[in-house]
């Protein structure tokens, strides 16, 4: 071999040693520090969801029952058939006023209902639902995404083991139905009366002895002569219901529910289970609930008022003063829930300054 073949055999060798870590010396070859291997987090996978869907009101009511009879449809159209939900009727699975604990528990998976049934529960939560003397849809809606009511809504909920998704909200109420005309603030005292929400709370402080009976039981109860009065919806949603075969005194405006939210109330721990696709769809098909629901329920009160009309039907608006006096009568009920209750007054301050901050907008930027 000559002195060249030999250099070339030399380089040869020392290239090889050190792609294997061998030292020239013979010693034994150096380890080198591997890289950390940075595991990326797996998505949560979409793993088909079927569950059972309690509702509050029933499947063919109009508005109520109907956007939520419906919602199962839109979630499976979103997701490709990926959420299976399956709808039952009112007290299919639960009474509805239970359907709180039954959802806690994971009794049931979810349920087709309203903030508002849960003052025993959380007071708070009712501001969630309709606000006495409250705002209309689209300054409700802002203060609720864009004004800190979604996560206080949501905080309160977590602590329960329940997730809420605000997933319908129809146009203003009427303010209830009577036997008899009511002309005075007296005229209220002593009647029994069917009422939602905080605005229940106002009436008592008038005299009024209300309770809280789901839809269907509303007739029933003023047929047997339980209850004097009631207030529920909205006239093409009370006109469905019947109540004009025994009370014709129809009064207006709707001073305890200018706007109503209704929820998707779903167990926590499920909830948290889904992967972030599908709590888009739920957030997706909610969202187009609150659409409709706000759409259609403009559309059709003019048909509902001139058909209540003919059948004998007489609709008044409240006095000024009658107005003022339910206006007192939930500053008062305000006071003194955040009085008591510290969550309600976080709540509360919250939706007060969001509405001052408002003000100016409305007052600018809407015709009077």
């Amino acid at each position: 071999m000559n002195k060249i073949g030999a250099i070339l055999i030399a380089a040869v060798a020392l290239a090889a040693g050190l792609a294997i870590g061998m030292r020239m010396d013979g010693s034994a070859p150096v380890q080198k520090a591997s890289a950390p291997v940075i595991k990326a987090k797996t998505p949560k996978a979409n793993a088909p969801v079927k569950w059972k869907l309690a509702s509050a009101y029933p499947g063919r009511m109009v508005q109520l029952g109907l956007l939520g009879k419906n919602l199962p449809a839109k979630l499976k159209a979103i997701s490709g058939g990926n959420i299976d939900l399956t709808f039952f009727e009112p007290k299919a699975l639960a009474p509805p006023l239970q359907y709180f604990d039954a959802i806690a528990k994971g009794a049931i998976d979810a349920a087709w209902t309203t903030p508002g049934y849960w003052y025993g529960k959380e007071k708070a939560l009712v501001m969630f639902s309709s606000v006495p003397f409250g705002p209309s849809a689209g300054e409700y809606l802002a203060w609720f995404y864009y004004g800190g009511g979604q996560q206080l809504m949501d905080a309160i909920y977590k602590k329960h083991g329940l997730k809420s998704i605000i997933c319908g909200l129809i146009a203003p109420e009427a303010s209830g139905w009577f036997r008899k005309e009511i002309k005075t603030v007296e005229d209220l005292k002593g009647l029994k009366m069917r009422f939602f929400g905080l605005g229940g709370r106002v009436m008592q402080k008038l005299g009024v002895a209300t309770q809280l009976l789901a839809g269907g039981d509303i007739y029933p109860a003023l047929e047997r002569g339980t209850l004097d009065a009631t207030e529920y919806s909205m006239p093409a949603i009370d006109y469905d219901l019947g109540f004009y075969q025994i009370a014709k005194h129809y009064y207006f405006p709707g001073w305890h529910q200018q706007s109503t939210m209704l929820e998707l109330l779903i167990n926590r721990e499920k909830w948290d289970a889904l992967s972030p696709t599908q709590q888009a769809q739920f957030r997706t098909a909610c969202g187009d609930n609150i659409r409709e629901g706000l759409a259609e329920g403009e559309a059709i009160q003019a048909k509902a008022l001139t058909d209540l009309q003919e059948k004998g039907v007489q609709i008044h608006r409240w006095s000024p003063e009658i107005l003022a006096a339910f206006k007192t009568a939930w500053d008062e009920v305000v006071k003194e829930d955040s009085a008591t209750d510290a969550t309600f007054a976080k709540v509360w301050a919250s939706y007060d300054s969001f509405r001052k901050n408002y003000q100016i907008w409305k007052e600018h930027g809407y015709l009077k």
